[in-house]
């Protein structure tokens, strides 16, 4: 799928990436934001060309930047269709944002984005040794994403299956309290947010619990893992949602809809998002990792009333807890500017910036040597860090497929499965149609990578 060198990618090769476009709005909402800030160094009066998303980069920091950097950056709207355009015409940014856990074997398999392992070997700043495990997101080997040459980085990460609850709306309901370092069964979750849902009139006034993930196909394979098995193929070219842990992760997922006991395709939270409504102590439990603490961080009130618990597990499964997002940046191969590029990239990712976001309690650090800076002065910060300390031994990387980008896959879905979700539709019907849905998508993917 590689270009020949110097020679700019076929548009119709390259095709597939167009796929159901970027969907950048999500990657918004779970706390990943590019922010820039702080200071560094001088450079050599560079150019350096970013496609992000909108209100990623404000302009008083790109100013900012110059003036330490020495680097003149200039933003380009994340944009799929755009994208392709850049880099067929061999015009690409000189950095992209991109999701870790999704995005790489995509891209990396497509053979679009620089091996950066020669810059991580030489630089002073980003050390092998003080990387994270969540970076492993950013390595694909041409066949399985968690190994070989590293792409990209994350800025900041969280375990997404892990989940907040309100310890005061625990104790209206006389529910003891999740275990700080053992895990609950889906089952238990699922059970727990049935007695926390209040109503009144038919109507919802507080969820019991909020369990959706950084997105449908990513979550579903996250619960399959957890389930003991996976739902891609080995060579990641088919998913079965008829397997037996696959299925286990299907059911329960649509159980929790049926429940309604949290948000759903069927039953919007009129926020769009967890965020406002645990905020308002109207959701008692909210299916997000570290990163949200930073988001009722201010409401002194509410962030001691709140706690972070484990990932959940299935009964007979396997306790993981991963990364679903590890939002970052990556290298096009066709990159002009790739030593301004790098410098760049490693003041964003190793000095000032990371500093800045690593105190500000939105992300577990991506280098072990800033682990230190993350808010721990209160009670209740030293008991989230307790927790999730605890947490970091059961990450693992849950890789997933380059054949099919990942809003396109979520778009199959999010359309087959409210009939289920409605009991409209058996789960084993909901199984199969996924399956010829998926598969078709997966079979033109694979056939243009080649």
């Amino acid at each position: 799928m590689r270009s020949p060198a110097g020679a700019p990618m076929s548009r119709r090769r390259f095709l597939t990436l167009s796929a159901a476009g970027a969907a950048a709005g999500a990657a918004a909402l779970n706390g990943c934001a590019l922010q820039v800030a702080g200071g560094v160094r001088g450079g050599g009066g560079e150019s350096v060309t970013m496609m992000v998303n909108d209100g990623d980069i404000a302009p008083e920091l790109l100013k900012q930047a110059h003036k330490e950097l020495g680097i003149r950056i200039t933003l380009v709207k994340n944009d799929i269709t755009r994208l392709i355009a850049m880099i067929t015409n061999g015009d690409p940014p000189d950095l992209v944002r991109g999701i870790g856990a999704l995005d790489t074997p995509y891209f990396a398999a497509r053979g679009v984005a620089e091996d950066l392992d020669p810059y991580f070997a030489t630089s002073a700043v980003l050390k092998a040794g003080d990387l994270d495990p969540v970076n492993d997101l950013w390595r694909y080997d041409g066949t399985t994403q968690g190994k070989g040459p590293r792409y990209g980085m994350a800025k900041d990460f969280s375990q997404d299956s892990m989940f907040w609850y309100n310890t005061s709306l625990f104790d209206k309901s006389g529910l003891d309290y999740p275990p700080e370092t053992e895990s609950v069964t889906y089952e238990e979750w699922l059970e727990k947010a049935k007695r926390l849902t209040q109503r009144r009139n038919g109507q919802t006034t507080v969820y019991g619990g909020s369990y959706n993930g950084l997105g449908i196909t990513v979550l579903l394979a996250s619960l399959t893992v957890a389930a003991g098995g996976s739902l891609f193929s080995d060579d990641f070219t088919r998913v079965d949602f008829t397997a037996p842990e696959a299925r286990k992760a299907l059911d329960w997922y649509v159980g929790y809809a049926k429940a309604r006991v949290g948000p759903s395709l069927i039953d919007p939270d009129p926020n769009t998002w967890d965020g406002p409504t645990y905020q308002a102590g109207r959701m008692a439990m909210s299916g997000n990792g570290y990163w949200l603490g930073g988001v009722f961080a201010a409401d002194k009130q509410l962030a001691k009333a709140s706690r972070l618990a484990p990932a959940p597990h299935f009964e007979g499964g396997t306790r993981i807890s991963s990364c679903q997002g590890g939002t970052g940046l990556w290298m096009p191969k066709k990159a002009r500017n790739k030593d301004a590029a790098w410098r760049v990239f490693e003041w964003f990712f190793g000095e000032g910036p990371a500093k800045d976001r690593a105190s500000g309690g939105w992300g577990i650090p991506t280098l072990k040597s800033l682990r230190p800076l993350m808010p721990h002065q209160e009670a209740y910060q030293k008991q989230t860090l307790k927790v999730q300390e605890a947490e970091l031994k059961h990450f693992s990387v849950v890789p997933f497929t380059p054949y099919a980008k990942w809003d396109a896959l979520d778009a199959t879905t999010n359309q087959i499965i409210p009939a289920a979700m409605k009991g409209e539709m058996p789960v084993s019907t909901l199984a199969d149609r996924l399956n010829a849905g998926m598969n078709s998508q997966l079979k033109r993917g694979k056939e243009q990578v080649g």
